[in-house]
């Protein structure tokens, strides 16, 4: 166990660093975060700040210098930092989960390999791979970057051989062709994981997606309890196989007819875990934490299962009008309001997040989604907060 007091390093200072390093702080531990940006998020809460590329190896001695553990907070830091930080420190993840989760192309044929259902796919070295057998059963599709591509980004979709081509020219490095499947829904699931192979996991949110970018998740899913057990059954089997040792999410597509196919992996936590930070007794932050430290797995459960919750990104386009007016949302009961320190609102940038708790899942998605509407009115001098 790495006793609080000790520093914890992240590499990566975005919003997930910022929220991995305020619940650090909690338990007592200092953070210190490697990121390029001098104005990243996690820059205003760390104790230490190194501010240098991801890929920078002078800045990886640096950091170890000041760390007794290190994590993550984005799977685009290359597995060699991790690899360097293993031989001098606990690493949560390991390098190698890290290496498969952060490509797609191996992450699909990893799962496939190991049984796990996925959309038919195929991968795409470059557009002369359009014209390879069996493309036309998996058209139309979606075409996605192999590496970097994440809200939407680096993804075309195509429905001729001749727009693959073209989309796969434009990537500029291999990507994965994916058939489009009939979508029931699309869910999540945050498992924590200690190096001794003890595990507890969040409550399964259902996901909806807006142009690719998370939009809302809500809590607890409306869906038949088999297929969320089915799903909490094969994530905690991955994370087996993985031998992982952090926080991870396995995100899920249900399909009209029934089947559970697996999306994507994301080794550190995600989007649409973030209302654990409000409704759970231990948010997927301060697992991170724990998982890290060696200290036991937090209580991952409800804090009130007989409520409902429901968690709302706030996307640059929400400051198209100015700051937001904040006033409706901060005085709605039961509402919380989670802005990233974000300098510069761009539209589909996350700038920050709400929650809301109801009496069910259903008015809490109401609620969440009117106030953030309402927010988008500019503020004025009588009622800005």
């Amino acid at each position: 166990m790495i006793a609080p007091g000790a520093t914890l390093g992240v590499l990566g200072g975005g919003q997930l660093g910022r929220m991995f390093a305020m619940a650090a702080h909690r338990l007592g531990y200092r953070v210190a975060v490697l990121d390029p940006d001098r104005d990243c998020p996690a820059a205003g809460v760390a104790n230490i700040h190194i501010c240098a590329a991801l890929d920078d190896a002078k800045a990886w001695h640096s950091l170890a210098g000041e760390c007794a553990a290190m994590t993550v907070e984005t799977e685009s830091v290359p597995a060699e930092a991790l690899k360097y930080f293993a031989t001098r420190m606990p690493v949560a993840p390991g390098a190698q989960a890290l290496y498969i989760t952060q490509d797609r192309a191996r992450e699909k044929n990893f799962l496939t390999a190991n049984g796990f259902a996925t959309a038919p796919y195929q991968v795409i070295e470059g557009p002369s791979d359009a014209g390879s057998p069996g493309i036309d059963a998996l058209l139309p599709g979606l075409l996605k970057a192999s590496r970097f591509g994440y809200d939407g980004k680096g993804q075309h979709v195509v429905r001729s051989r001749r727009e693959l081509a073209d989309a796969a020219a434009q990537l500029g490095g291999p990507g994965v062709l994916e058939q489009f499947v009939d979508l029931a829904a699309e869910l999540s699931v945050i498992v924590a994981r200690t190096a001794d192979g003890d595990s507890a996991v969040h409550p399964v949110p259902l996901n909806r997606h807006v142009s690719g970018i998370l939009d809302l998740s809500v809590v607890p899913a409306p869906l038949p309890q088999d297929i969320l057990k089915r799903a909490v059954a094969e994530s905690l089997r991955l994370a087996t196989l993985l031998d992982y040792c952090g926080v991870l999410c396995v995100e899920f597509f249900l399909t009209v007819d029934g089947r559970l196919l697996v999306n994507e992996i994301a080794p550190r936590p995600h989007n649409s875990g973030h209302f654990t930070l409000d409704a759970c007794h231990t948010s997927q932050f301060e697992q991170q934490v724990r998982t890290l430290a060696g200290l036991p797995l937090g209580d991952p459960g409800l804090v009130a299962p007989q409520h409902g919750v429901a968690m709302a990104n706030l996307l640059g386009q929400l400051w198209a009008n100015g700051e937001p007016c904040w006033k409706e949302l901060l005085a709605t009961p039961n509402v919380r309001l989670h802005l990233y320190g974000k300098s510069t609102p761009r539209p589909g940038r996350k700038m920050g997040h709400l929650t809301c708790i109801a009496d069910s899942a259903t008015v809490a998605q109401d609620v969440a989604s009117r106030v953030r509407a309402v927010s988008q009115f500019p503020a004025t001098a009588s009622h800005a907060v």
